[in-house]
């Protein structure tokens, strides 16, 4: 059975120039929003002899996650997951910005760990922007709620981000607590799926 590799986010950018350092005996599966995107990302791999497959999928919706996992599942063994997908704060609003960036976190590890076995990794991808955040405002307590209560979750998160003015420096605050989420969130599941030998690093 060939090894699959999952790269969301993998139109174009970071997740495109990952995919391009990875063995080219793996099956890569790109994943992003837009299908053309993807099907560009998907011919350029080939012609440097990948064998790729595309996928679209929002992962800030569960099901759209879990199909993604299923997918990938029935071309080999899903290897390896690099959650690159993510948006900046130019590009959406704050509760956008966390429903992608955190959430979707949440239900790539959580759906993709169902299909994984022992040996192989979760790469959620973080930023710099993780770190800016004083210790103050960060609280593990609301971080928690979003396995449990994504829309307590949200309201909390929200509450947070409007300390901020409108627009931008709303969106930055939400995505620089997005981020650190991410961080929190990777360390959480290191511990909770090291039992089952899968590593989660970001």
């Amino acid at each position: 059975m060939s090894d699959v590799c999952v790269i969301t986010g993998g139109g174009s950018g970071m997740g495109l120039a990952t995919a391009k350092y990875m063995p080219k005996e793996k099956i890569i599966v790109l994943s992003g929003r837009t299908e053309s995107k993807l099907q560009k990302a998907i011919k350029e791999l080939e012609e440097l002899g990948y064998t790729a497959y595309a996928k679209a999928c929002d992962t800030s919706d569960r099901e759209s996650v879990r199909q993604l996992a299923a997918y990938a599942a029935s071309l080999g063994e899903v290897k390896n997951v690099i959650n690159s997908a993510g948006l900046s704060p130019n590009m959406a609003d704050a509760e956008k910005l966390l429903r992608v960036n955190a959430l979707g976190t949440v239900y790539i590890n959580e759906e993709f760990s169902k299909v994984m076995k022992s040996g192989s990794v979760i790469v959620d991808v973080a930023s710099n922007s993780a770190y800016v955040l004083p210790q103050f405002l960060i609280s593990k307590k609301v971080y928690a709620l979003a396995d449990k209560d994504e829309n307590l979750f949200l309201t909390k998160m929200l509450k947070k981000c409007k300390m901020a003015k409108e627009g931008y420096a709303r969106n930055g605050m939400a995505y620089a607590f997005s981020k650190n989420f991410v961080v929190w969130y990777a360390k959480k599941c290191a511990f909770e799926y090291g039992p089952k030998g899968i590593r989660v690093c970001h």
